[in-house]
């Protein structure tokens, strides 16, 4: 008895050290885990990277607006935080809009500004038919036809306000403070109507699931995010709208609503070509979730789809060009590729390439055209193949990432 026991005893003793390094280990693993089940539920360690969690909750990033989400979950004020993300981030874009923007009382053009003002101008001044064929070389109108339409109600709007605002020619370069603060005013009046809408219904339909402050936090860091602050309300333009209008067709297909979803793509492509850069995603979700029906239930589909966009593009283009001439011309303006690969300095890869190699000098631009569109398509080809064959929701939000990335890195030149 005595010999086994004192076996026994040693085998123990000789077992503590390996037992005593496990659980440290085992300690050091619990104390930097990681979650890839999304980017919210990655956790973080003690000095950079801490877990952050409460018994039977999630673990959460440890952000200084993660933190201010929990203390409105914690003092039960769940229902006023949209309204203060809201305010915040009014504030936020009007103090941006007090400043200077990007060629204000820099003749002889005056920047994206007196741009946006000359097609408020022009709508007010000359008939429908004329928008894209004024010929008085002032910032001719080249965005598609539902920016149209929206100088004319803005600028129909302000004429009443001010006549001088918007008078005929004579008010080329005109930047009044109560010009400006309209104008200005006209931003943030669409942001609010088309963009905060979209993002707050995103959240609560992509969040449902989730934590509230997750969904919360997503709220804050979307309305906050500096880049769309300062090219809309810094340097002035309207991509709130486009970019809303893109949010609000994501919306829909979340909901499967993905006629409904369709017609607010087709506004956002009638509002700025650039949501084209959103398209190939958004045409291989819809075509794989036509795939995955029947033979005549994917037929049926394809028929409603093709004839919502047809309808909406139809009306939308119609009033401006009624022969095939007018319809060219419009073409003509929205597509310029007559300016070349890239203007002035912009952040794509043929601008730093072009350091290296002078692309336009070496190539005519037709090549330009079929190079840059071959890079672009074999960028955001993977997403697209792969959306096609597996159309989930989670799917076509990276598909849009990677598309419209390719387009903004890759693709020919578009305003």
């Amino acid at each position: 008895m005595a010999p086994s026991t004192q076996r026994a005893k040693g085998s123990k003793a000789k077992s503590s050290p390996a037992a005593s390094k496990s659980k440290e280990s085992s300690s050091l693993s619990s104390s930097t885990s990681y979650s890839t089940a999304s980017p919210l539920e990655y956790t973080t360690s003690k000095e950079t990277i801490t877990t952050v969690t409460n018994a039977g909750k999630a673990p959460r990033l440890n952000l200084p607006v993660y933190r201010y989400a929990t203390w409105l979950e914690e003092n039960q004020l769940k229902r006023t935080a949209p309204w203060i993300a809201v305010a915040a981030a009014l504030l936020v874009r009007w103090a941006v809009s007090l400043g200077p923007y990007s060629g204000m009382a820099t003749p002889p053009r005056y920047g994206d500004y007196e741009a946006q003002r000359h097609w408020m101008e022009l709508t007010i001044h000359r008939p429908i038919r004329e928008w894209y064929s004024d010929n008085s070389k002032w910032w001719d109108l080249d965005y598609p036809p539902l920016t149209a339409y929206i100088s004319w109600i803005c600028g129909y709007i302000g004429n009443m306000i001010n006549p001088e605002w918007f008078a005929w020619q004579s008010s080329r370069g005109f930047e009044s403070p109560d010009a400006k603060l309209y104008m200005r005013s006209t931003v943030l009046f669409s942001e609010v109507l088309v963009y905060f809408t979209s993002v707050i219904g995103f959240t609560k339909l992509w969040f449902a699931n989730k934590p509230w402050t997750r969904k919360h936090t997503a709220l804050v860091l979307i309305l906050l995010q500096p880049g769309l602050i300062l090219i809309d309300n810094g340097h002035f333009q309207y991509n709130a709208v486009m970019l809303g209008l893109v949010v609000w067709s994501v919306n829909c297909f979340l909901a499967d609503q993905d006629v409904l979803g369709s017609i607010f793509f087709c506004l956002a492509l009638g509002f700025k070509q650039m949501g084209l850069y959103f398209a190939p995603a958004v045409f291989a979700y819809l075509l794989g979730k036509s795939f995955k029906q029947d033979f005549f239930g994917c037929i049926w589909k394809l028929i409603k789809l093709g004839s919502t966009v047809i309808v909406t593009l139809g009306l939308l283009f119609a009033p401006l060009a009624q022969s095939q001439e007018e319809i060219l011309q419009v073409l003509h303006r929205i597509f310029p590729v007559f300016r070349g690969i890239y203007q002035d300095k912009v952040a794509n890869v043929w601008c730093a390439v072009n350091i290296v190699i002078k692309l336009r000098e070496m190539f005519d631009i037709q090549d330009l055209v079929r190079f840059s569109t071959l890079a672009t398509l074999m960028g955001f080809l993977p997403s697209v193949l792969h959306l096609i064959a597996k159309p989930t929701k989670r799917g076509l939000i990276y598909g849009l990432i990677n598309s419209s990335l390719s387009f903004f890195l890759l693709s020919f030149q578009v305003p």
